[in-house]
């Protein structure tokens, strides 16, 4: 077993990398966060919804925030219109299968997304093809399109309408990140909509 010395010294420089990367964004990624934050409330009052998907540890953070908007974070209020693309298993297999894993999160836009829709892929390498495919087809579709991701921003960057790039290469400090700049979105999402209401 690990000295108990050893282990909290290592706890700690987790805790303080954690830190600096959310400093770093707080220092030089609020004007994306706000670019989102208005495009999702101005989709929600256009009638429209927000789809979210990612792989793996994005794709947790595709149901978290979905779950979020359509549940509550901090207050009562309506339910907000949130998808996450990655929960159906059956769509998800039928289509690696038929088509390749590719086009699993494409087609899914290509059936569901319209044009008053936000739509946001999430992938911490910014290189994940099957998000990015989608997200060429939602900016085909007209829906405004949303990127979370880290290290150099990757081809997400590149295609994405508004891009927040993490700061960090380490991938589980980018999906800490992107599910506290989540839960950020649909505070002040919610905030927005209530004062509206």
């Amino acid at each position: 077993m690990n000295d108990p010395k050893s282990l909290r010294t290592e706890i700690t420089q987790r805790l303080e990398e954690s830190a600096r990367v959310k400093r770093a964004i707080a220092e030089g990624k609020i004007a994306e966060i706000v670019d989102i934050i208005n495009m999702i409330v101005t989709s929600i009052r256009a009638g429209g919804k927000v789809v979210l998907f990612g792989n793996g540890g994005s794709a947790a953070d595709a149901q978290h925030i979905a779950g979020e908007l359509i549940g509550k974070l901090l207050t009562e209020r309506q339910a907000l219109p949130a998808i996450a693309l990655n929960t159906n298993t059956s769509i998800l297999t039928a289509l690696a299968n038929d088509y390749g894993y590719q086009v699993v999160f494409s087609r899914q836009v290509e059936a569901l997304v319209d044009k008053n829709d936000v739509v946001i892929g999430i992938s911490t390498s910014g290189n994940s093809a099957n998000v990015n495919e989608a997200i060429k087809q939602a900016k085909a579709k007209g829906a405004k399109t949303v990127g979370l991701t880290g290290g150099n921003g990757g081809t997400l960057a590149d295609i994405a309408d508004t891009t927040l790039i993490v700061p960090s290469d380490i991938n589980v400090r980018i999906q800490e990140a992107h599910i506290t700049v989540g839960h950020i979105i649909c505070e002040l999402v919610e905030k927005e909509v209530v004062q509206s209401d």
